[in-house]
């Protein structure tokens, strides 16, 4: 297995993202207990002007099996992704480490 780290990248619909919110979460929660979601945060708006979007880190045999166990991800799935990426992630330092 090998650990990824998957942006995203949210529309501008702060409404609507609140609204899906809850289910986002407790799809993650659920990635989280089968242990294919290590941790996942909010990437605020930067102030250079880079939208606000998320970081997950998440394990799979490669990245489009990582992209794939966030297909149903309920943000992805009401369209407020504008964009999501993945790139594998080799932590040597820290709880991921290997």
């Amino acid at each position: 297995m090998a650990v990824f780290a998957v942006t995203y990248v949210y529309v501008s619909d702060a409404a609507r993202l609140d609204d899906v919110r809850p289910d986002h979460r407790a799809f993650l929660g659920e990635l989280h207990a089968q242990g294919v979601l290590h941790v996942s945060g909010p990437l605020p708006p930067s102030p250079d002007g880079a939208p606000a979007g998320a970081l997950l880190v998440v394990e799979a045999e490669d990245v489009t099996t990582a992209l794939r166990v966030l297909d149903e991800d309920p943000f992805r799935r009401a369209g407020l992704l504008a964009d999501r990426s993945a790139r594998e992630w080799v932590p040597v330092i820290g709880g991921f480490a290997r």
